[in-house]
């Protein structure tokens, strides 16, 4: 791709997140959403390959429908109220029709269809782009209208997100599905706790953003698309794949590890608000997310299964540092002793 155009794309998305993330009107909100989606295409069919050109496609008619509805939302409510402020959203079609857009532009169950092939179809960057910054534009919009909408509703797609997250995942052996499931699974999470404790869902998306974060660059350093590339992956670089598994596990939500922290304080919450059924609920499903977190980790470990393969271990290894990656990887596995800290930041 050209350098001229890409760093358009960048520059544009850096600019369309902005400009959503920081407006209090919904015409201003709309064009950064729009803004990013544009920006977002080039980089998704810059392979040329024809899944990159139906993962594009995918991508452009999901977005442009949910941009749609969001439009119409925020139409209908001013005409009824005669307010485009974001935080006056009142009018209860106007509320319906907004979750569901959000729940489209995010990927949440029942629309979820479009999420894992976009990713499929995405080099690793592109995905990680997809899975992290166009997800903060939709979540933020969710934080300034949160109180406004349908609480039970918000809960059953959480349920439902964290349901199918966690079962669809179970037999995929392309990491970009596994890590798309993956990262629906974690947003069920966000959504059922977004109507009682905001500040909670910001935390949870910035751990998301982390952990996230550094399996995809790990990933994308070590050329890994799916799991039989990684079963042999180990023999290049025996240290990345190690705190590859760590991440992993940590996206899982074991402790001593950051990921159980978002995790912790949701369910303490669910519990304060005496939503106990629900606690135990989402905690449950989640071992369908644990078991293939663990299958990952198990792949990216030396415990080769019985192989052809003659390629023997590299007696000297590449020695370059990749600052990013370390820094994400430090982060993503030894915030857990810092909680109280964080607990009362919230």
């Amino acid at each position: 791709m050209n350098p001229h155009a890409k760093l358009i794309c960048t520059v544009s998305l850096i600019m369309g997140t902005s400009i959503t993330i920081s407006s209090n009107h919904w015409i201003l909100a709309w064009t950064g959403l729009e803004i990013n989606t544009l920006a977002i295409i080039p980089l998704i069919s810059k392979s040329h390959h024809p899944r990159a050109i139906e993962a594009t496609i995918k991508y452009f008619l999901t977005q442009s429908t949910a941009s749609a509805l969001i439009l119409f939302s925020s139409m209908t409510n001013a005409w009824s109220t005669g307010q485009w402020d974001i935080t006056q959203l009142n009018h209860p079609t106007s509320c319906l029709m907004l979750t569901m857009a959000i729940a489209i532009k995010l990927g949440l169950v029942p629309f979820h269809f479009w999420f894992p092939e976009v990713l499929q179809g995405s080099s690793l960057i592109t995905a990680l782009l997809l899975s992290t910054l166009m997800k903060l534009p939709p979540i933020t919009l969710l934080l300034l209208t949160s109180q406004a909408l349908n609480t039970t509703l918000l809960t059953l797609l959480a349920i439902s997100s964290t349901l199918i997250g966690g079962w669809m995942g179970l037999n995929q052996t392309q990491t970009r599905k596994i890590l798309a499931f993956s990262s629906i699974s974690h947003l069920g999470w966000m959504i059922m706790i977004i109507s009682y404790n905001p500040q909670l869902t910001i935390l949870t998306f910035i751990l998301y953003t982390i952990m996230t974060s550094t399996v995809f660059l790990s990933l994308a350093q070590i050329k890994v698309l799916k799991l039989s590339t990684m079963l042999i992956s180990w023999t290049k670089t025996p240290m990345l794949n190690a705190t590859v598994m760590l991440t992993l596990l940590s996206l899982a939500g074991l402790p001593p590890l950051t990921g159980f922290m978002p995790k912790w304080l949701i369910i303490q919450e669910l519990t304060k608000q005496e939503m106990t059924p629900m606690a135990t609920i989402i905690t449950m499903l989640s071992l369908l997310s644990l078991f293939f977190y663990l299958r990952l980790a198990y792949h990216s470990t030396i415990t080769l299964p019985p192989n052809s393969s003659n390629h023997m271990k590299l007696w000297r290894t590449n020695k370059t540092l990749n600052t990013p990656t370390a820094i994400l990887t430090a982060l993503s596995t030894t915030l857990l002793p810092l909680s109280p800290l964080i607990i009362t930041m919230l």
